[in-house]
């Protein structure tokens, strides 16, 4: 039985990362173990990483924010000599599937895109403080930070070096935060991307791909003073205490289907699809954030947004042939909505906004997954607010039209509310619904005048927020077919496909990591060039160079 990818980790599993708290600061130390890497066959050394250790980084920045939100920066570092990190690992690389290498990186970059992300959503700045050699993946990982300090010294650069080793791509984010974050010229960023020994010392900071150089002798103490500094100047609101992320419990059935509390994930293998249904809250909305707080991670949408993401990981990395995914909800749309309102009404309390920042990353992943997605609004459904999202990311979007012969369940209704018009912004940085109407804005403004009421199907289509009603008689044909054509498609010209339509409207640092990933990452990773018998990421290591096709395409 091929092996289950877990992207469930705590503190106490964590064999790569430790961290030490010291009032608003922490400090985290990347301490790979080479014996504990995800798969056997190569050894993670000079602080190389697998997925394994991207997934104790994502649970690393998630609990900093629910479990440690007293912190106001967060220094990356190493927890080893002469060496910040050398990247992603190359024997990972070169034996690992292409389906897997290609999910890795965007895996990888969605974390980068979270602890990013975190100064503005969170008030938690992270500085990289590199001492030794910070080369590919590891500068990647001081690219996301947003203050970069390098050590000046005869070992330590920043580099990367997969073009001239490798013959792949700078992880896509990479290459697009040296251009479009750090805003390094196009010349000298060609002769960086260039260069396997990278660039060090002053001439780092003077190119703008660190902030600061200092002496060797000064280094340690100026970190920590500038975490400090950092600190003292954070607008963040102090917080006491957060709160405990406990596991999550799942039950994986031998067919693939996977149970959690709040969804239902039904993998019907031969079909080639999963149908992840998502249940509405199963209590009352509590009455304020001290009795929400009071909850914990046992609160309702908190609760439901981490076994979703758990489920969206799960069938990226452990269904890769499950190419359509089929979203369902069932529940009461009032007692969805007052949940959420809770949030809503006060986003500047840590942990609403800690939730609503949480569910914003949820459906980006849900954006950039490269599956064929399809939204059936039945009888009974919830898509309230956050969950009518999912209708705006999705490729399709069907909706059950009058009654149902035999169907007693409520009619069918689609919920818009405050959340569906600015705080859940796409990678383009446009709402789902500015993007759906990107050539008719005015459409965005009659949904919102909409908002608050229970849309059955004909109001719905009206609108334009569903893409078919279908009633009775057509309803199970109709899925029926376009779910067998999705499946008979061919997935590569599905995935670009996709991906070319779901981001309408302006280039954004983001939208454009994402789609260098989905296009040139792919194709490389695919190219004998690179991953071929003579090729370099199989040679690495040997004394030999690749051996190329010098055909340009």
């Amino acid at each position: 039985m091929t092996k289950i990818i877990d992207f469930r980790t705590d503190p106490s599993k964590y064999r790569h990362w430790r961290v030490a708290y010291d009032g608003p600061v922490a400090n985290l130390f990347m301490d790979v173990d080479e014996d504990a890497g995800l798969f056997d066959g190569y050894q993670l050394k000079l602080n190389s990483y697998d997925l394994g250790v991207d997934i104790e980084l994502a649970d690393v920045v998630q609990r900093m924010r629910f479990e440690h939100p007293e912190v106001k920066v967060v220094v990356m570092q190493s927890g080893k000599d002469k060496v910040f990190c050398a990247g992603a690992n190359i024997r990972m690389l070169g034996g690992a599937q292409h389906s897997h290498k290609v999910n890795f990186c965007k895996f990888t970059n969605e974390t980068r895109n979270t602890f990013e992300a975190a100064e503005a959503d969170s008030g938690q700045k992270y500085i990289a403080a590199v001492k030794g050699a910070c080369a590919g993946g590891g500068y990647e990982l001081a690219l996301a930070c947003n203050h970069i300090m390098l050590t000046d010294d005869s070992t330590s650069s920043v580099s990367l070096p997969e073009v001239p080793l490798l013959a792949v791509l700078p992880g896509t984010g990479g290459l697009t935060r040296v251009t479009d974050k750090r805003k390094v010229r196009r010349d000298r960023a060609d002769i960086f991307c260039s260069t396997e020994e990278g660039v060090r010392g002053k001439r780092a900071q003077e190119w703008r791909l660190v902030d600061e150089v200092i002496a060797n002798s000064k280094f340690d103490e100026t970190v920590q003073q500038r975490a400090r500094e950092f600190a003292g100047s954070s607008d963040k609101a102090d917080v006491a205490q957060g709160i405990t992320l406990n596991p999550i419990d799942r039950q994986i059935a031998d067919d693939g289907s996977v149970s959690y509390e709040l969804v239902e994930v039904v993998v019907e293998r031969a079909a080639r699809r999963a149908t992840i249904t998502i249940k509405g809250p199963d209590e009352a909305a509590p009455v304020d954030m001290n009795a929400f707080t009071a909850q914990g991670d046992a609160a309702y949408l908190l609760r439901l947004a981490r076994q979703l993401d758990d489920a969206i990981l799960h069938l990226r990395l452990n269904e890769m042939e499950a190419g359509l995914l089929v979203f369902r909800t069932q529940g009461d749309p009032e007692g969805f909505a007052a949940h959420e309102a809770l949030l809503m009404d006060n986003a500047g309390h840590w942990l609403a906004n800690e939730v609503l920042k949480y569910w914003k990353r949820i459906l980006k992943r849900i954006d950039v997954t490269s599956r064929s997605m399809v939204a059936l609004v039945e009888h009974g459904s919830c898509f309230t607010g956050i969950l009518a999202e999912i209708l705006f990311s999705v490729d399709r979007s069907y909706m059950m039209e009058d009654a149902f012969d035999g169907d007693n369940r409520p009619m069918a209704t689609i919920t818009l509310t405050g959340a569906n018009f600015g705080p859940m912004p796409m990678s383009n940085d446009l709402t789902r619904l500015e993007t759906r109407f990107l050539g008719e804005p005015e459409a965005v403004d009659k949904a919102k005048a909409a908002m608050g009421e229970q849309l059955e199907a004909e109001e719905a289509e009206e609108l334009g927020l569903v893409t078919m009603i279908l009633d009775d008689i057509d309803w199970e044909d109709e899925i029926r077919i376009f779910m067998e054509e999705r499946a008979s498609f061919s997935p590569d010209a599905m995935t670009g496909m996709e991906a070319n339509l779901r981001f309408a409207g302006p280039e954004t640092m983001e939208t454009r990591i994402f789609g260098r990933l989905t296009a040139w990452q792919n194709w490389i990773f695919n190219r004998p060039n690179a991953v071929g018998a003579d090729g370099a990421l199989q040679r690495y290591g040997t004394g030999k160079r690749g051996d190329y096709n010098m055909e340009r395409v």
